[in-house]
């Protein structure tokens, strides 16, 4: 064929594809332009996509750079099969044509923090995603990039149903890829993690259930999408449909909500508590409480609307949710917190220095952490205040930020890439760091320091644990929390209860003092029957029960004598009064004044008020008596003083030498009386203080 018979269509073809080769640099001869004019003359573009998989698979060398080439251009489009069997370099071919944007999508990588290799990696993924759509890798999409990554993983599982797991490198390059295409503007989505897509799976099991009681539940869901949460959304819908399935299988006779009775109720409960949970095992009184709690509110809420297909009457009540357990909240001790953070402080990787450091400091939840943006930190006054962004009760706060927290952010906001269109402040290899991350944070310093298995929650809690043992206010501590009431706050009241521990520890000194005393309690340790028995055996010793001695003088049994006399003193016929007058007075020993044991001293008895044969008496002495009475010898006087009415009680006394002394007895007004038979005689001379004779 002559030069002038050849198609313009393939001459162009060649001509770009040797421009192309000269770009890069590399050999474009005849030795290879021809072989590429034969193939397009013989094969062509619409030969080549009518082909089978398994002819487009046996082309020689030759001809499979070229294929390669006008499927990186763009001018033919590969199926995913013949992607993932043929092996082709598209990376490669796709790296020379499109020659800045490959160094722009390796720069972005970089600056992510990906090293060159898994940069590479990436750009090979997206090459053959762009490949399949055909479009350049520069002008990719998100709807094209998740249409190319479902397209090449279904063929990967299709040409290796023995192997499950062979698509994963390609879905771990693409999740990686787009952050990097995010971040270098050419799609627009920020790239968050991806679920199994379980839709299909879901409307099959709708499907299966009346058209009633669907088109009831159904209902019902997308009403309450309105007011709650994706996330519980997510927990409703599936309680909604076992419990719609279960109906179906287990009770066909019910085809809408209004068909509902107790019966079938009861029957769901008891298939509740013995099905298995996705975890194994039974469901946990908290899962039960859940899904009956949320069965509960659906049919409570169908009757307060009064639809069509409502149920007719009441058909569960509070009794059908069991009661949850409310155990207090988890924490670690002081120790173990220390060594928490010491192993924080030492571990290599800044995240986790960060993360275990600011959540034991400020008490944030993992979600509150990860919602913090670059412009979370800032100055009221002098002081660094941190605004927690809206949460789990759907409110945002401000918290006083510590100094070293400050220092410790600022290191990070500086090694943060200057090219992230994010604005959350923790942001690692170009998406935004998940709970996970945070927990394998929190549990690798905690395996470091050797206290066990930590959980993010649990250095919120152990917060609170320490703010309230030294002093710090519920309200002030609901604040920090972000606590929407105080009852959510007295929890931790009940972890460290002081008026319990001040309780407790002080009954605890009595206790311990009982178990550690001396054998022989000390007196101040004796009981209430005890100090009876003394006092009982004080006034026995005492004789006539009363103490006689001065009010202005001490005395040992004051606690146990009362001062009240009840005894008659010497008259003159009693023979121990016969005493002259001119007798000398005998002088009172001091053991007499300091009388302990008996208390029968007395400091206004004369010496003639003593008789000769009586002797003194000495300190804490008791002198018993044998026979009879030297001041009675007489038997007979003896009697006679018997029979006198008051004779008894002050006979016993004078027996024992403790009558008290006139001038006691007389203190008491209306005593004096001058009946024979009174206790003292008239007001006398006698009675008057006299002299004491000079020695």
């Amino acid at each position: 064929m002559s030069r002038l018979e050849r198609d313009p269509q393939v001459e162009a073809l060649v001509a770009a594809y040797r421009a192309d080769l000269e770009d890069a640099g590399m050999f474009a001869e005849n030795e290879v332009t021809s072989p590429a004019r034969s193939f397009l003359l013989r094969v062509g573009l619409q030969g080549w996509s009518s082909m089978t998989l398994e002819q487009q698979l046996a082309i020689p060398g030759q001809d499979r750079r070229l294929v390669t080439w006008l499927i990186v251009t763009g001018r033919l489009r590969p199926t995913p099969e013949y992607l993932v069997a043929s092996k082709l370099r598209v990376g490669q071919v796709a790296a020379r044509v499109h020659r800045d944007f490959h160094q722009r999508f390796l720069a972005v990588a970089a600056e992510l923090g990906f090293d060159q290799k898994s940069a590479g990696l990436q750009w090979w993924a997206v090459a053959r995603v762009a490949a399949i759509v055909g479009v350049s890798p520069g002008r990719l999409t998100k709807a094209q990039l998740d249409t190319g990554r479902e397209q090449l993983i279904a063929a990967t599982r299709q040409l290796h149903p023995d192997h499950p797991i062979r698509a994963r490198p390609l879905t771990t390059r693409l999740h990686s890829a787009e952050a990097t295409l995010f971040h270098a503007g050419v799609i627009d989505s920020p790239p968050r993690k991806r679920h199994w897509d379980k839709s299909a799976d879901r409307a099959r099991e709708w499907a299966s259930v009346p058209p009633r009681l669907r088109a009831t539940f159904e209902g019902y869901i997308e009403q309450m999408r309105l007011s709650l949460r994706p996330a519980t959304m997510v927990r409703v819908e599936s309680v909604l449909r076992e419990f719609a399935g279960w109906l179906t299988t287990q009770a066909p006779e019910v085809t809408a909500v209004v068909d509902l009775r107790r019966a079938h109720i009861e029957r769901y409960k008891r298939h509740l508590a013995e099905r298995a949970s996705v975890r194994g095992g039974r469901l946990s009184n908290i899962g039960l409480a859940e899904h009956l709690g949320t069965l509960r509110v659906c049919l409570e809420r169908l009757s307060e609307w009064d639809g069509d297909d409502a149920p007719t009457r009441v058909l569960m009540f509070a009794g059908d949710i069991p009661r949850r357990d409310e155990p207090l909240p988890r924490f670690i001790d002081d120790a173990a917190a220390a060594k928490l953070l010491r192993a924080a402080r030492e571990h290599p990787d800044p995240f986790t220095r960060l993360a275990v450091e600011f959540l034991a400091r400020t008490g944030l939840r993992k979600g509150e952490f990860l919602d913090l943006t670059v412009d979370s930190v800032v100055q009221i006054g002098s002081a660094y205040w941190l605004h927690v962004p809206l949460g789990k009760l759907r409110t945002d706060r401000y918290i006083p930020l510590h100094p070293q927290l400050k220092d410790m952010l600022d290191e990070w906001i500086a090694n943060r890439p200057a090219g992230l269109r994010e604005p959350w402040l923790f942001i690692e290899r170009g998406r935004r760091i998940g709970k996970q991350r945070v927990q394998d944070a929190v549990s690798d310093a905690a395996r470091v320091a050797g206290i066990g298995r930590v959980t993010p929650h649990q250095l919120r809690h152990t917060l609170a644990t320490q703010a309230i043992n030294r002093g710090m206010s519920l309200e002030a501590i609901a604040a920090l929390l972000g606590h929407k009431s105080m009852r959510m706050t007295m929890v931790y009241a009940k972890i460290a209860n002081r008026t319990v521990a001040d309780e407790y520890f002080k009954v605890s000194e009595k206790v311990e003092a009982l178990y550690d005393a001396p054998r022989e309690l000390p007196a101040t340790a004796e009981g209430a029957e005890m100090r009876k028995l003394r006092s009982e055996m004080h006034r026995r010793m005492l004789g006539n029960g009363y103490c006689a001695r001065p009010v202005g003088l001490d005395c040992h049994f004051e606690s146990s004598a009362n001062r009240a006399p009840t005894s008659r003193p010497r008259t003159s016929s009693d023979p121990r009064s016969s005493v002259s007058a001119t007798t000398p007075p005998t002088k009172a020993k001091s053991a007499d004044r300091r009388s302990s044991t008996v208390c029968c001293y007395d400091s206004t008895r004369k010496a003639h008020d003593r008789s000769p044969s009586t002797p003194a008496r000495v300190r804490g002495r008791h002198q018993p008596r044998t026979g009879l009475d030297p001041a009675f010898p007489d038997p007979a006087a003896l009697a006679r003083r018997r029979a006198r009415p008051e004779g008894a009680r002050q006979l016993a006394a004078h027996i024992q030498g403790l009558l008290p002394p006139r001038r006691a007895m007389a203190r008491r007004s209306g005593d004096r009386r001058t009946d024979p038979g009174a206790l003292l005689p008239a007001p006398g001379r006698r009675d008057r203080p006299r002299a004491r004779p000079p020695a």
